[in-house]
């Protein structure tokens, strides 16, 4: 929603201002302009990037447009689950996870949170990090350099599409002075003409100009900047399961693993103390 009401304060500010400043909207309708900027801008996005990364920034635009990916109740679920996964390790031992690990689509500890269990890279990360846990006999501290160190990497491929707009942002000027430049050249073939067609060519030249700051500093950094802010706060949902995980292997009660948990989400998505504590009795 903020994605929207942003752009549509920078579209009524710029027009906004330029009608009150007399301004004829009709001299911004440039379509070669736009033509030689976005199709230029386009091109070399692609020929920049890898075909999963020009995907990822695709989808990563459209889910800006779905709001945020991990709401406060998603995350009482994640916890509630990671709860059950303790208890039962705790209670039965680390080979009662084995049969969930293998097969979470038939799992009913996972099924249990419908919405969490249609969330595969999630769940392929929690139930890779109990197989380390059942099969690889591993302790505390090594766990937890492989976690960190798979951590990152989910953070850095998060970040591609960001970066990816981020340098395109950083073009669109340039490609706005080649439309200009052009625009320019066009003008210089009229010279000699009507006197009125040389002032539209030098309008269109400059038009060129405006068009790629304002894709660039309007549009497409600030939406570089939101897919980076997003899977910054995606990432909060992982960092929670290698934190409870680790605490339960350190030897602490499963109540005080989802507690430390909980402290790494951010203020706005963390549930509270006590509602976590009254939905973990609810379900008991």
């Amino acid at each position: 929603m903020l994605l929207i009401v942003g752009s549509v304060v920078v579209v009524l500010s710029v027009i906004g201002g330029f009608l009150l400043s007399h301004g004829n909207l009709l001299t911004l309708w440039q379509p070669y302009e736009i033509l030689i900027i976005g199709g230029a801008a386009f091109g070399a996005f692609l020929t920049a990037n890898p075909g999963k990364v020009v995907k990822a920034a695709g989808r990563g635009m459209r889910d800006l447009l779905r709001g945020e990916r991990y709401a406060r109740q998603d995350y009482v679920d994640l916890l509630s689950l990671m709860y059950d996964v303790l208890v039962k390790m705790r209670k039965e031992g680390m080979m009662s996870l084995e049969e969930h690990v293998d097969n979470p689509r038939q799992s009913a500890l996972f099924n249990a949170y419908p919405r969490l269990a249609g969330d595969t890279p999630l769940i392929e990360f929690i139930t890779d990090c109990l197989r380390l846990m059942v099969g690889g006999n591993m302790n505390p501290h090594e766990l937890e350099h492989l976690l960190d160190v798979e951590l990152e990497t989910h953070e850095h491929e998060a970040q591609l599409p960001a970066h990816a707009l981020a340098k395109l942002a950083d073009s669109l000027p340039g490609f706005g002075i080649v439309a200009a430049v052009l625009g320019i050249v066009t003008t210089m073939a009229s010279i000699g003409g009507d006197t009125a067609e040389i002032g539209r060519h030098v309008a269109g030249a400059l038009v060129g100009t405006f068009l790629g700051i304002l894709l660039s500093y309007g549009f497409v950094g600030p939406i570089s900047a939101a897919i980076e802010h997003r899977a910054q706060e995606d990432g909060k949902a992982y960092a929670c399961v290698k934190i409870a995980l680790l605490s339960a292997l350190r030897g602490y009660n499963p109540q005080v693993s989802i507690e430390f948990a909980r402290k790494t989400l951010s203020s706005k998505a963390r549930p509270s103390f006590q509602d976590l504590e009254a939905h973990l009795k609810g379900q008991r």
